[in-house]
C-alpha cells in the first residue's frame, strides 16, 4: 500500500464525518497558553460567554482532571458547541484550538452538535 493511502485511513479512521458530511469539531484548550491566560478565558466562558461548565464543578463527570487546561477545555467546547451556528468561534484570545478527535475521556464527554 502506499504512504498517502496509510495515510487517509488513519485520518479517516481518527476523525468522525457527521451526519451531514462536515468533520466533526471540537474546541479543547491550546497545550502552549499558560495557565493563567486559560483561567481568564475559562472564567469568560463560563461567565459572559454562557458555556455550561456545570460538568467541571466538585463531584460531577468532567472535573478530574482537575487542571485548568482539563476545565478549560471542556468550558470552550461547550460555548463552540453552543454558538458555532451564531457565530461563536474557538479563539479565546488564542488560547484554543479545534481538533476532529474527540476528546472525551472516562465519564467526561465532549458535547459535538452539527
Amino acid at each position: 500500500m502506499s504512504r498517502s493511502f496509510l495515510a487517509l485511513l488513519l485520518f479517516m479512521f481518527l476523525t468522525k464525518i457527521s451526519v451531514n458530511g462536515q468533520l466533526e469539531e471540537w474546541c479543547i484548550a491550546d497545550e502552549q497558553t499558560p495557565d493563567t491566560e486559560l483561567q481568564v478565558a475559562l472564567d469568560w466562558a463560563c461567565g459572559k460567554g454562557g458555556a455550561d461548565c456545570s460538568k467541571i464543578q466538585k463531584d460531577q463527570s468532567c472535573y478530574y482532571p482537575n487542571t485548568v487546561r482539563d476545565h478549560a477545555s471542556y468550558a470552550f467546547n461547550n460555548y463552540f458547541q453552543k454558538y458555532k451556528k451564531k457565530g461563536g468561534t474557538c479563539f479565546f484570545n488564542n488560547a484554543a484550538m479545534v481538533i476532529q478527535v474527540d476528546p472525551s475521556h472516562n465519564s467526561c464527554h465532549y458535547e459535538y452538535m452539527p
